[in-house]
């Protein structure tokens, strides 16, 4: 025992910077040993290349574009960079140099993954849950997913959030929807991080953020809303679409009458907006120093520019990240159905929460395997979906009781103190 806390000590206390290097240098030999010894998987790599060459052959009406996997239902984003790989890959034959390329994003995703971590001080023994990923890597490097490139927009516009780079952020992240609507899943923590973040006419400039993330899609689509915007909405942004039972890797558990039945949609949409209503009340808004009623009143009865700033300054790289992956853990449990490739987006949010979350070391290391064993079966089973949801609630819970001592003892907007939630005492 005596061993292990002072290896957790020297673990807590290595230089991240250069650690994280030396995971990353382990990372690139390991991605290249992937490539050149896992056969390449098709699943929809042919069915993206088809869609891409008949938007390349002048076809703009979404309604009509498709592949061998089906219609087209990604937005415009998605479109856009495949045709870049197209035109690179040798209209999608040469898999090895597109392969090549997507070790690239995985390795650059990393580093940012880890130099959000690293703003949010979280220590080095938690960075190799960030490569160990067998499906992570097969998303990457064996698969091809576009989700791969969501993730990247999603963690650079968590970054530059990090960062206070507001505009930017907001412009990646509207980038990042833009790729998959996946993402959107995000979208409260966003909306909450600006609206604490700043500090003169904070609700104003809010609202402009989020028009111009609004405007961002605009461009994007505006080649196809020209010839069709319904079609390109109805399939960019279907939010009314069927999943089928036999692709779930989360709520095979429930059986095929429950997961397809309109109740078992409606209890999972009124659990998700419960969530979030219960993060914002009681943590997303916490460095206002303010209960819900009081900080909704502020939208029409500003504070001081002082406070204002006071509150913006709360929101430090810290509370940016914990919130965004906390939305992102809160859509992905409620999600009707998650695939494969979702986990891109779990993978590298899960080591911060459970981090956060105020666990032992070890069983973060043992929640993280098993829920690694989880993802990792195929097709999914009764008990391989129940681990992965159990998963996903020790996440969304762990996180709000590990958080419940934030900003506890700070002084609020009107000089109170804020009290501690009775289960952190």
């Amino acid at each position: 025992m005596d061993f292990y806390r002072r290896a957790l000590a020297l673990a807590s206390t290595t230089q991240t910077k250069r650690f994280s290097l030396l995971l990353l240098t382990a990372d690139f030999i390991l991605c290249g040993l992937i490539i050149w010894k896992v056969p390449y998987t098709e699943i929809d790599w042919v069915a993206y290349m088809q869609q891409v060459k008949q938007y390349l052959d002048g076809e703009y009406d979404y309604a009509v574009i498709k592949g061998n996997t089906g219609p087209l239902v990604y937005p415009a984003a998605h479109l856009y960079i495949y045709s870049l790989l197209y035109r690179v890959t040798d209209g999608g034959n040469d898999i090895l140099v597109a392969q090549i390329i997507f070790a690239g994003l995985y390795l650059g995703v990393l580093s940012l993954v880890m130099a959000c971590y690293r703003m949010a001080q979280v220590p080095a023994y938690i960075f190799p849950l960030l490569i160990l990923s067998k499906r992570l890597h097969s998303i990457f490097l064996l698969r091809l997913f576009n989700d791969c490139f969501a993730v990247g927009a999603l963690f650079l516009a968590v970054y530059a959030y990090q960062r206070r780079i507001w505009i930017v952020g907001s412009m990646t992240y509207s980038w990042a929807v833009g790729t998959k609507m996946s993402v959107l899943l995000a979208a409260p923590a966003v909306f909450s991080i600006l609206l604490l973040s700043l500090p003169l006419r904070r609700v104003l400039n809010a609202v402009v953020l989020v028009v111009l993330m609004v405007h961002v899609q605009l461009i994007i689509a505006l080649p196809f809303l020209r010839v069709n915007a319904y079609g390109y909405i109805g399939r960019a942004f279907e939010f009314t679409r069927q999943f089928l039972f036999e692709w779930t890797v989360n709520w095979r558990f429930v059986g095929a009458e429950a997961f397809l039945s309109r109740g078992f949609s409606l209890f999972l949409a009124i659990t998700n907006l419960s969530l979030l209503l219960l993060f914002f009340a009681t943590r997303w808004i916490r460095p206002s120093g303010l209960a819900l009623p009081a900080f909704l009143l502020t939208i029409f009865q500003p504070l001081s520019s002082q406070k204002q700033k006071d509150t913006s300054l709360r929101v430090t790289p810290s509370f940016v990240l914990t919130t965004m992956l906390s939305s992102l853990s809160i859509g992905m449990l409620c999600a009707r159905s998650l695939h494969y490739q979702f986990f891109a987006y779990i993978a590298w949010s899960t080591p911060y929460l459970l981090w956060r979350s105020r666990m032992n070391p070890l069983a973060i290391y043992a929640i993280w395997a098993v829920q690694e064993w989880a993802w990792n079966v195929y097709p999914s089973t009764k008990i391989s979906s129940m681990v992965v949801v159990g998963c996903l609630s020790v996440q969304v819970s762990g996180i709000w009781w590990g958080t419940g001592k934030d900003f506890a003892g700070m002084k609020n907007a009107v000089g109170q103190e804020i009290k501690k939630h009775e289960h952190t005492d």
